[in-house]
């Protein structure tokens, strides 16, 4: 398979000197920026005086996971034909994983690809979607169902548009953190467990941001395209892009708060199938517990979970297929589950 560009991580100190340079490592013709309407009334401002971006013109979606669409998609692709954009155009995506995840896909297939640049703005895509090259829309009822895999030319991280956002959305990028500590090291995971993300130092978190992605980007540096260890970065996922989707037909769940629910149900499977200390999978279930809820299902719901797992795209033909934790750091990839086991793993996160 064709290795992707290398992505190039920058934790910005002045953003306006990041963008800069950024955008002059991008040879292009001109400049499109795509928002949505939360980040354009937020966030935009902060960009939008820069020199750099002089001139460029403003593209617009619908905020939310809702709008991660065929549509919105289309929306894009025809404002880029109108403002004249060409193959030598740079799309610069500003704002949270749909954002990117978007805006990504967008650029990628539009003319055969164009550069792009992402400036996350939310805790989830700093740590998550916009970094590691994963584009896409949902499609069909199921998340991320269409997309590619193409590095941004590159991530721009700044920790001040944390200041914008509201407490649930800085806990769903904060599970995503949770996550990598556990496929690092017991010190990451262990100063996870004990930061007051109730309290956030935000100057401490910059570095945690820092840490955590740096997990994932050797992660996705060693295996682009997720042939091998990059399924590491699945864990909480098969189980918990279940009940992001079962919760789409319901009242829709946040990206990070679906992963931490699938975390306690995965660490359980991890416990009873690969030795998982038990000590450890409790301490981060009542993390997760003390600070994420957790969302109603009823033992009706678990042969729609079931389903919704099967579709799961790390899975070869029927099989469903887990990244599993013999310890922390110690990480199983393409693991099964039969039946029975996961049907315990939603008791247990129901009992828990």
């Amino acid at each position: 398979m064709e290795k992707m560009n290398p992505q190039k991580v920058i934790i910005a100190e002045n953003l306006e000197q990041s963008l800069t340079t950024a955008i002059n490592e991008c040879e292009h013709d001109r400049i499109f920026i795509l928002a949505d309407e939360t980040t354009e009334r937020l966030c935009l401002p902060v960009i939008a005086g820069f020199d750099c971006v002089k001139g460029a013109q403003t593209i617009t979606i619908g905020a939310t996971d809702a709008n991660k669409t065929l549509q919105s998609l289309s929306h894009v692709w025809e404002e880029l034909g109108r403002g004249g954009a060409t193959r030598h155009t740079l799309l610069i995506n500003i704002g949270g994983g749909m954002v990117t995840d978007l805006g990504g896909f967008a650029a990628s297939t539009f003319k055969r690809g164009i550069n792009y640049i992402n400036i996350p703005t939310t805790l989830l895509s700093m740590v998550d979607a916009s970094v590691g090259g994963k584009t896409g829309i949902n499609f069909n009822g199921l998340k991320n169902e269409i997309g590619v895999f193409n590095n941004a030319a590159n991530v721009i991280l700044d920790t001040q548009f944390l200041r914008t956002m509201d407490h649930e959305n800085i806990l769903s990028g904060y599970a995503e953190m949770l996550k990598h500590g556990l496929i690092n090291t017991e010190q990451m995971w262990a100063e996870l467990l004990n930061y007051d993300v109730e309290a956030p130092d935000f100057g401490l978190l910059q570095r945690m941001v820092e840490a955590s992605v740096a997990v994932k980007q050797r992660i996705v540096t060693e295996d682009p395209t997720e042939q091998g260890i990059r399924k590491a970065l699945n864990l909480g996922h098969t189980v918990g892009h279940a009940f992001e989707s079962l919760a789409l037909q319901r009242k829709p769940v946040l990206h990070g708060y679906a992963v931490a629910y699938g975390l306690i149900c995965e660490l359980y499977l991890s416990a009873v199938k690969t030795g998982f200390p038990t000590d450890k999978m409790h301490q981060t279930v009542r993390f997760i517990k003390a600070h994420y809820g957790k969302m109603a299902i009823t033992c009706d719901d678990y042969p729609t979970l079931l389903e919704l797992m099967t579709h799961d795209k790390k899975n070869v033909g029927s099989t469903i297929n887990f990244t599993l934790l013999g310890g922390i750091g110690d990480i199983r990839i393409n693991q099964t589950a039969n039946q029975q086991e996961i049907y315990e793993a939603l008791d247990f996160y129901r009992e828990c």
